[in-house]
């Protein structure tokens, strides 16, 4: 079978950790031998590449194409206007892949599905881009494309209609299914197939070893994710007040790193308070494996990776119950559920997690439960029945 993955949701050689999740579950449907995959990938146009411009620059930096992990990834540029750009992203994403998908069907690559993420803009470009060349679409929620944009009147038609001209409804969590059927897409349209973790990258450390190296000799706690307000840092920030005795690692980086770091000068923490910026994944398991809990504070979240990560590092989390979180956080060995969303409660579910501390490596066989496998076998039943159909 012959897929055609098209999302804005893709790492590129600017951006390596931008839609790590779609990369990797394509990866390990691809390694099945059952599957080849090209990817588009759109970026935002951009004329510029000087550093003053920020991420804007990035955009600018990233090749029209480039291969990763062997798949092939084309990089066409969409227009994305300030302000008014959201409204009419889904048409400015399907203009811009035309040529490059009609140039792929002319070269022999006359895939059989559309594999879209994320249901909006990129999940309506696809299904129009499945009308036009006569191809079936399969979208991916993914989280806030569910559990957010559906609010507002306009993406809401717009991801409504894109649910039902395509063929096939991935969720990645059966929080978001159950969101999807109340929202009125059949249910028979739509199957859960949860985000796995790769057990060989993240898997148990010489902990000892790593925390001295790290210089770590308190309770540490790690948290990871963009430095964005939806991720909730400054919530575990006012929450390590409470727990004098216990130091916070903070990786990633994002547009609230100088508030964060002002504000942790503010709540006289500072000094126990170390932003790691964004990290490789195989640096960010050192710090998986040396840390004492992972913690996450998101408001939203369809399904945590970063959770998984840490679990089959052996290390267990504390975690706010959102979406798909309880999904993941489901048992003693794997963590503590925030009761909500306080810096109160946060601090109550690490001192909970504390008192009873689970073993690592049944944090770990734990999450030994949550490999690819099932999920591409679960994409393989659906494109194949599709393209049958």
């Amino acid at each position: 079978m012959q897929l055609l993955t098209f999302s804005t949701l893709f790492p590129n050689s600017e951006r390596p950790g931008h839609g790590i999740f779609v990369e990797t579950r394509l990866r390990h449907l691809v390694a099945s031998s059952k599957v080849t995959a090209r990817v588009v990938a759109p970026v935002p146009w951009f004329p510029f590449t000087h550093e003053r411009f920020g991420a804007y620059a990035g955009f600018a930096k990233v090749p029209e194409r480039e291969t990763r992990f062997g798949l092939p990834v084309e990089h066409p540029r969409y227009f994305l206007p300030p302000k008014v750009g959201m409204h009419i992203a889904p048409d400015m994403l399907a203009h811009a892949a035309k040529p490059c998908i009609a140039r792929m069907i002319d070269e022999g690559y006359d895939f059989n599905v559309i594999d879209a993420h994320y249901f909006y803009p990129d999940g309506v470009a696809a299904t129009k881009l499945g009308k036009y060349f006569n191809k079936p679409v399969v979208i991916t929620a993914r989280g806030s494309d569910i559990t957010l944009l559906p609010q507002f009147t306009r993406p809401r038609k717009k991801i409504l209609q894109a649910a039902s001209d395509a063929s096939g409804i991935i969720t990645v969590c059966n929080a978001l299914k159950d969101e999807l059927m109340r929202l009125g897409v059949p249910a028979q349209k739509i199957v859960s197939l949860r985000n796995g973790v790769d057990l060989n990258l993240f898997q148990p450390i010489e902990r000892d070893v790593a925390r001295q190296a790290l210089g770590l000799t308190q309770f540490t706690l790690l948290t990871v994710g963009h430095l964005v307000p939806v991720k909730g840092h400054e919530l575990i920030l006012r929450a390590l007040v409470l727990l004098p005795e216990m130091r916070l690692l903070i990786a990633g980086d994002g547009m609230l790193r100088h508030t964060l770091e002002r504000m942790a000068i503010e709540l006289k923490i500072a000094d126990r308070v170390q932003f790691l910026g964004a990290l490789k994944q195989d640096k960010l398991r050192t710090y998986y494996g040396a840390a004492d809990a992972m913690v996450l504070a998101s408001e939203r979240e369809g399904w945590a990776n970063v959770l998984l990560e840490a679990m089959a590092c052996g290390t267990p989390v504390v975690a706010s119950k959102v979406w798909g979180t309880p999904e993941v956080v489901a048992a003693p060995e794997a963590g503590v559920l925030m009761s909500e969303r306080t810096p109160e409660a946060l601090a109550q579910a690490v001192r909970l997690l504390q008192d009873q501390y689970p073993d690592r490596a049944a944090t770990r066989r734990y999450a030994e439960n949550f490999s690819w496998e099932a999920t591409t076998d679960g994409q393989l039943t659906l494109f194949n029945g599709i393209v049958h159909r």
